[in-house]
């Protein structure tokens, strides 16, 4: 099961931040690759993330609107360079055209079960686990959900 919080970045949401993420193993940051504050958002939340969670939780830096290239502000180049920098994985996605979207949270679970996987060897291994326990990631069912036909914002 995943729990997803989705603030869409509204500064009344940002006191709530940590009870939402202090056990967070994953966290995707979206910003609009038409607008450049939005990127500088993403960069501050990166910051509030890894000092409170430090370097084991996985990060995806999202740039969100690929099918309004002719618009873009924000450089593929600068987003992924400051991706690496951070140690997160950059996507492109458009949310209007659903693209990229499925891969994205497909790969961020497989990260997050790998990187549960790694803790729970080290701490097998007798290693002090390092920053703050967390919960572990467990695959409790397996079999595929039923989809609504709506859309990702649909009530049914």
């Amino acid at each position: 099961n995943l729990a997803i919080w989705d603030t869409a970045g509204q500064e009344r949401f940002h006191a709530l931040g940590p009870i939402y993420y202090r056990d967070s193993n994953g966290a995707i940051l979206v910003y609009d690759i038409t607008d450049e504050d939005s990127f500088q958002k993403v960069k501050n939340w990166v910051k509030e993330l890894r000092k409170m969670l430090g370097n084991e939780i996985c990060l995806c830096i999202v740039g969100n609107k690929i099918d309004l290239e002719k618009e873009r502000h924000v450089s593929v180049q600068e987003a992924e360079t400051y991706a690496e920098s951070v140690g997160a994985k950059h996507y492109h996605t458009s949310a209007k055209q659903n693209k990229g979207i499925e891969e994205l949270f497909l790969d961020l679970c497989k990260r997050m079960i790998e990187t549960a996987q790694v803790d729970e060897r080290a701490r097998g291994n007798g290693s002090s686990q390092s920053g703050i326990a967390r919960r572990g990631v467990q695959i409790i069912d397996d079999e595929p959900q039923v989809q609504s036909s709506g859309g990702c914002c649909s009530s049914g």
